[in-house]
C-alpha cells in the first residue's frame, strides 16, 4: 500500500521511552477496562498496542496501510494477525468488542477520508462494543467533527477524557480520548 514511515525508527522511539521508565500502556489499560475478548487495532503502526493487548490475553488483529510499520509489527510479533490496508472501505467480515485508534490515527489519515475512516471502524464494532480513539486537538480534525462522523456511522458518544489516563476533558483540552457505542 503506502510507505510513509520508517517502522524501525518509529519503534526505536517507543523503545527508548519504555527504557526511560515512561508509562507505555495507557491505551491498553483503558481498552482492557472494557473487558474485551477481541480488539481491532485500527492504524496499528508497529504493533505496540496490539502486542501488549495480546500479552494481556486479548485476541487482537492489527490493520495499517503503511508497509514499513507493518513490517516492523510482523517482526516484533509474527504470531499476531496483521492486515496491510486502510480502514477506509475495509470490511474484515467480523466484529470486535473494541475497535481502538491509538496514536493520532485520524490525524494521519489522508484529507477527505475521515468520514470513511470512522465508518470503517464503526463497521467492525460488535453490538455492545465500543470504538475508542485518542488524538490531539487543534490539528484540523476536532471532536465536534469526529462526533458527527461517528453519528453518521451509527455511533453515539459514551465517554470522553483529556488523556488515556482519564483526565477530565474540558474546553481547553489539547487531547481527546473518546468512547463511542452503537446508537440505541
Amino acid at each position: 500500500m503506502t510507505t510513509t514511515w520508517d517502522g524501525e525508527d518509529y519503534q526505536r522511539r517507543f523503545d527508548r521511552l519504555a527504557a526511560s521508565g515512561a508509562s507505555m500502556h495507557g491505551e491498553v489499560d483503558l481498552v482492557v477496562s472494557y473487558a474485551p475478548g477481541t480488539v481491532l487495532d485500527a492504524g496499528c503502526g508497529t504493533g505496540r498496542v496490539a502486542v501488549e493487548l495480546e500479552r494481556r490475553g486479548v485476541k487482537v488483529l492489527g490493520v495499517d496501510p503503511d508497509v514499513s510499520m507493518l513490517a516492523t509489527a510482523r517482526s516484533v510479533a509474527p504470531g499476531l494477525e496483521w492486515h496491510e490496508a486502510s480502514m477506509v472501505g475495509l470490511d474484515l467480515e467480523r466484529l470486535f468488542d473494541v475497535v481502538v485508534m491509538a496514536g493520532n490515527v485520524p490525524l494521519f489519515t489522508p484529507p477527505g477520508t475521515h468520514t470513511g475512516l470512522v465508518a470503517g471502524c464503526a463497521r467492525h464494532v460488535a453490538p455492545g462494543g465500543v470504538l475508542i480513539a485518542g488524538f490531539q486537538l487543534g490539528r484540523g480534525y476536532e471532536v465536534e467533527t469526529y462526533d458527527a462522523d461517528c453519528a453518521g456511522a451509527g455511533l453515539e458518544l459514551a465517554d470522553r477524557w483529556a488523556s488515556w489516563d482519564g483526565d477530565e476533558f474540558g474546553p481547553t483540552s489539547g487531547y481527546a480520548v473518546s468512547v463511542h457505542r452503537p446508537a440505541g
